[in-house]
């Protein structure tokens, strides 16, 4: 079995942090915590909101006791003979079927004997009299026998002894499949009406309400186990009621509920009997007022074949309710609403599939996300997922628009999101990781810059070893035995002064993109076009060999300034430069346990070996013919000679810089180098007599340039190939005996 560790290595942290995530948001959804509910809930109210049900029919009325009918007919409750009147008239107006969401659990006090016993003063004919009139319950008792009335029941939270039901009518239910009760909404009490109602009424439902945490209805239970019974809600009622339906079925399976209805009209559900409720805006149209029922005003198509429902909108009485499109909604008009959409079928459903398919979703976004993620560019993955929530929000979107299907985009979205930004931020800290180590690595011998660079772009670093056509420079200072002499009484001083012109030289380079290989002694080796790449790599190297001489210009003045004023003898500083340019292997280079980021290759051996012979020609730099071609048109250059370096054995021109760049139009330096160059025709040709007088006169324009060891040189040899004639296939190649 596979270590921790060693899976870190082989999947990448980021992976396995992805899928760690997944699980724990798959295992997440499963057991669904109000916050990842509610925020499911908020997603289909967000729905509701910008496609709220359209209104197509209206198959239900509310008779409204609104403030009219108040100020008209007296403060609530009223008699229940005027109940009485409303419900004769409805029934007179053929209304399908009456239902009451309000509730008449208590004797109506207004009843004549009840007034009698409460009237003080009243003669005993007249309280007699009283007391021989119908009773207000039974007058409404019988107009609700001789219509389809169905009065308003309610769960309560706790259990009420003393209002048992036992002996009162019921509504016959009907179970197929498992027994619905253990999925049912439980409430241990039941609020009623008054016994003489209820056995008049044609039938009984729940008006309970189930707001969700925030407060909000946006399911209705459509039956719910009250008092250790099962019974329906007032929607499921009216509909069995107004259509002469037996009783009302419910269908289980292991899941849970499926369905509740009547025999020809089944309504989906969740599987705790709830249905999703599709609301419509307010509609006044669905509204009458109860007293133009009772004053016979109400237009007779508003009543006729409709389905009725009596309550109120008045807000003193505390029957408001927000809904996910209406902050504040009559409850009456939610009961209404209910009937409304499924007589429509326009009803709303979260099918027990929904969340499966959810969680898959998730799963396959988030192992796409996992295993693209680390290898994909942020920008590409995140524009990626952004089509893909697109699909999403447009899939959830058509089910919910075209099929009235809810389905829930903000756990796949939410869970993948979570997932992307995780792994997102490992990889984050993986590239700073990175990064900081290549700074690490390179901050010795790379400019600031380059190093930033290279950071910024780490995939231009190809470690192991890479061919690279490359500009290599040595420096070495000339005499360093005799510096370091003067220095052995005080070797803190040695190391002092080399770090203060070893400073100046690394700076020079590093300005010019140049990266130091390492530091030997006094010696540097730098190269250029490794690890970033640099188009212009042989220039850079040579304006580097120029910005060094200037700095060791620079040193030595201030040195000099320094022994005059300290008393103590000054030894200037000179240095020697050789720069080469060729095809090089570049890498980590070294053992297992230590290596270093260094160059290796034939033109790396020749640098070291004209840098060498800088000492000899007397120049302080010498670049080879490679570099030399590519860096003749800007600087101004003469060739030293042609010469076969110990260890090889093919010859190389060599060249030494005069200047800068504003050198190469410099009347001077265009005059000397004329002369330098016929002065080497005539050596190179055997004509020796005249090459000597040629050296002379080159002398005298080499002034300020600092060649007069090289004319020395050649003057020498001249004398000396005079005095020993050469033999006839003389090339004109100088064959190096040293270093």
């Amino acid at each position: 079995m596979r270590s921790l560790p060693a899976l870190f290595r082989r999947f990448g942290t980021s992976r396995l942090l992805g899928l760690m995530l997944l699980l724990a948001f798959t295992a997440l959804r499963f057991f669904d915590p109000p916050p990842v509910e509610e925020l499911r809930l908020r997603a289909f109210d967000v729905y509701q909101v910008l496609a709220p049900r359209i209104v197509t029919q209206r198959p239900v009325t509310i008779v409204d006791i609104d403030e009219a009918s108040i100020r008209a007919l007296g403060q609530w409750p009223w008699p229940r003979t005027v109940i009485a009147d409303l419900v004769t008239q409805l029934t007179r107006l053929d209304a399908a079927a009456v239902g009451f969401d309000v509730f008449f659990p208590e004797a109506d006090r207004l009843s004549p004997a009840s007034a009698a016993s409460s009237f003080r003063g009243l003669d005993e004919a007249t309280r007699a009299k009283l007391e021989a009139m119908p009773n207000n319950d039974d007058v409404l008792a019988a107009a609700m026998a001789a219509g389809h009335v169905v009065l308003a029941r309610t769960g309560t939270p706790q259990a009420n002894p003393g209002n048992a039901d036992d002996d009162l009518p019921q509504t016959g239910i009907a179970a197929r499949g498992d027994d619905p009760a253990p999925w049912l909404t439980h409430l241990p009490g039941m609020l009623h009406n008054l016994a003489v109602l209820e056995n008049a009424a044609a039938g009984r439902g729940l008006v309970t309400m189930t707001p969700e945490r925030d407060g909000i209805v946006r399911r209705l239970p459509m039956a719910m186990q009250v008092a250790g019974r099962t019974a329906p809600a007032l929607a499921v009622e009216m509909l069995r009621v107004a259509t002469d339906a037996g009783g009302v079925y419910i269908i289980t399976d292991q899941g849970g509920i499926k369905s509740i209805g009547i025999p020809k009209l089944q309504l989906p559900t969740d599987a705790n009997g709830r249905i999703w409720t599709h609301f419509a805006p307010h509609d006044p149209q669905k509204y009458v007022s109860a007293k133009s029922v009772l004053d016979g005003s109400v237009a007779p198509d508003m009543i006729g074949g409709k389905i009725v429902l009596i309550g109120t909108s008045v807000l003193g009485l505390l029957d408001n309710k927000t809904t996910p499109i209406e902050a504040s909604m009559p409850g009456v008009e939610i009961h209404a609403q209910v009937i409304e959409s499924v007589m429509s079928g326009a009803m709303l459903a979260y099918p027990l599939w929904a969340a499966p398919a959810e969680m898959l979703a998730a799963a396959l976004i988030a192992l796409m996300m996992i295993a693209l993620a680390p290898d994909v560019a942020a920008r590409k993955l995140f524009f990626g997922g952004g089509l893909v929530a697109i699909l999403l929000v447009a899939t959830s979107w058509f089910a919910y628009s075209r099929h009235q299907i809810l389905l829930d985009v903000t756990y796949p979205l939410g869970a993948t999101f979570l997932v992307f930004v995780a792994m997102l931020a490992v990889n984050y800290l993986n590239e700073q990781t990175a990064r900081q180590k290549i700074r690490s690595a390179f901050g010795q011998y790379l400019s600031p810059a380059l190093v930033e660079q290279l950071a910024k772009s780490p995939e231009k670093l190809v470690l192991g070893g890479e061919e690279r056509r490359m500009s290599i420079m040595f420096s070495d200072v000339r005499g360093f035995t005799t510096l370091s002499e003067s220095y052995k009484h005080d070797p803190q001083g040695l190391t002092a002064l080399m770090n203060r012109f070893l400073t100046p030289l690394t700076n020079a380079i590093l300005a010019r993109k140049g990266t130091i290989d390492k530091y030997m002694g006094d010696a540097i080796m730098a190269f250029w076009n490794a690890p970033l790449d640099d188009d212009a790599h042989e220039l850079n190297a040579c304006l580097a060999a120029l910005d060094m001489l200037d700095n060791m210009t620079t040193l030595n003045a201030t040195r000099k300034h320094e022994a005059e004023h300290g008393g103590h003898a000054y030894v200037p500083i000179k240095i020697g430069i050789g720069i080469n340019s060729g095809t090089c292997v570049v890498g980590n280079m070294g053992s297992n346990l230590r290596f270093d980021y260094s160059v290796l290759g034939d033109a790396v051996n020749l640098a070291s070996r004209i840098e060498g012979q800088s000492k000899e020609y007397g120049v302080t730099n010498i670049i080879g013919s490679t570099t030399a071609a590519a860096v003749t048109a800007v600087l101004p250059l003469i060739e030293l000679d042609r010469i076969k370096v110990k260890g090889k054995t093919e010859p190389e021109a060599i060249f030494t810089i005069l200047g800068g760049a504003e050198m190469k139009r410099d009347a001077r330096a265009l005059a000397l180098a004329a002369a330098h160059a016929q002065m080497l025709g005539l050596y190179r040709s055997g004509d020796f007599d005249a090459a000597l007088n040629a050296v002379e006169g080159a002398r005298q324009l080499a002034d300020g340039f600092a060649l007069e060891a090289l004319y020395d040189l050649f003057a020498a040899r001249c004398m000396a190939f005079i005095a020993n004639p050469l033999k006839e296939d003389w090339d004109g190649v100088f064959v190096a005996t040293s270093k």
